[in-house]
């Protein structure tokens, strides 16, 4: 097998049969990072830095990781600095799946075939900058390539989705949807929540002075995205915890940080309980799904923090936690009733997500997220969500990427793991080779579409 040759991550003619029938499906992603802004302008990029690198967090942690300094990562160095940089120790990265997902991308974006390296940087460099001139690799027309069909961006209740309207209007090919993400609304320990709660009223044209204008604001934006098209809300919680908390206390909480008070962090998890289950709430009257991203502890780096600010590639995970007991409530009160997805940081939290999954018909567990998204990532997982809970029941592939030339590279990698997973279990006699092919196609596209997008395509 070849590096990256029609075989790649495929050992057996059983999984290359199953990826045959599924390679050529569009991609509904049902969370990202998208730049809607970047798409509707169409204007394109200048070099492949801005492609690969400028906004990719994996590629600054390799490269802070190989030694480079942040001048060339995130500084003043100029594009082509970094480009070269990033492909002097490019060689170093393998085994990681950055190296793979940006040689895809060179591959079947570009058509080239050379491995990155020092010695082949300014080829690259060259090339590339070339064909990014072309009217063929604009972002309109890249998705389009991609057969990217829905893609779900990451937005803050405050937004007014300007750019979304936009993409209603004009774009024929494919749909833009946002995702309702109301951490900042939550996390009222954080520093800048007071800043967020006056940016909210702004949007609404109102003044928030107490918990009740709070609420409704937040009710006024659920409902203005669930006509712009919206599937779902995506929560990021550390350790999510949820419990009876009365709107009295709440409102207390909430009247004592609008006047800048210190919290307790039992006040502060109080008001993060009570809020989630309004989430809840919100969620059950639209049928959106609820998406649970559980165990990144943001920022943990302080010197990235204090130079860079937050989401600068600092980020952790951990397995100190607790769901099973924490979330045993908002689990009960929504059974049945709101579709939920899982996305877990830690392996070690697989069983007690997969066996929640297994408890309750409405939840699902979603693709492995951030740190276990590589193709040993997903391998690990899906074999043994098909051993615990059902592979039928799987809500499927998503980039979570922050790039557009991404979004195919992750999703190819996901497809032909899934394949060759399905394909192992029909070589072993586990199951018919009917069955693999319905699975494949369920986790490649059926699985996600009747969850999100059953009622929007």
């Amino acid at each position: 097998m070849g590096f990256l040759d029609e075989n790649y991550l495929l050992e057996t003619d059983t999984a290359k049969n199953l990826y045959s029938q599924v390679e050529n499906l569009p991609i509904l992603d049902a969370h990202n990072h998208g730049d809607v802004e970047e798409i509707i302008l169409n204007e394109g990029w200048s070099d492949i830095w801005e492609v690969e690198g400028a906004t990719d967090h994996y590629v600054w942690e390799m490269m802070r990781r190989r030694g480079i300094k942040e001048e060339k990562i995130t500084g003043s160095a100029s594009n082509r600095e970094k480009w070269l940089s990033l492909a002097k120790i490019f060689p170093e990265l393998a085994g990681n799946p950055t190296f793979e997902w940006i040689h895809l991308d060179l591959k079947r974006r570009f058509g080239i075939e050379k491995e990155i390296s020092e010695q082949t940087a300014e080829y690259i460099w060259g090339k590339t900058q070339k064909l990014l001139q072309s009217e063929k690799m604009t972002p309109q027309n890249l998705l389009q390539e991609m057969k990217v069909e829905v893609m779900c961006t990451t937005d803050n209740p405050d937004s007014l989705l300007t750019f979304h309207k936009k993409a209603q209007q004009e774009l024929s090919e494919i749909k833009i949807l946002p995702t309702w993400r109301p951490d900042r609304a939550m996390n009222i320990g954080h520093i800048d929540w007071n800043d967020f709660v006056d940016k909210l009223g702004a949007a609404y044209d109102e003044e928030i002075t107490n918990f009740n204008q709070f609420k409704n604001i937040l009710e006024k934006s659920h409902d203005f995205f669930d006509e712009m098209g919206c599937t779902a809300s995506d929560h990021g919680v550390k350790e999510p915890s949820v419990y009876p908390v009365s709107r009295d206390r709440v409102s207390e909480i909430f009247n004592s940080r609008r006047n800048k008070k210190e919290l307790s962090d039992k006040e502060i998890s109080d008001f993060k309980s009570y809020m989630m289950m309004f989430f809840g709430e919100l969620n059950e009257k639209t049928d959106w799904v609820t998406q649970l991203h559980i165990g990144a502890v943001r920022d943990y780096r302080d010197h990235l923090y204090d130079l860079l600010g937050p989401d600068s590639g600092g980020d952790v995970a951990t397995n100190a936690l607790e769901i099973v007991d924490n979330m045993r409530y908002f689990f009960n009160k929504f059974d049945g009733s709101i579709p939920v997805v899982l996305y877990y940081l830690d392996p070690v939290l697989a069983p007690a997500a997969a066996t929640i999954a297994r408890a309750f018909p409405n939840i699902s567990l979603g693709a492995p997220w951030w740190f276990i998204d590589s193709h040993h990532g997903i391998e690990q997982q899906l074999k043994f969500v098909a051993t615990v809970d059902l592979l039928s029941n799987h809500a499927g592939m998503v980039t979570d990427s922050r790039k557009l030339m991404s979004y195919d590279s992750r999703t190819e990698v996901f497809r032909r793991t899934a394949c060759n997973v399905l394909g192992e279990m029909v070589e072993k006699g586990q199951i018919p080779f009917e069955a693999a092919s319905d699975l494949a196609y369920r986790l490649s596209y059926k699985n996600p579409y009747e969850l999100y997008f059953k009622d929007s395509v």
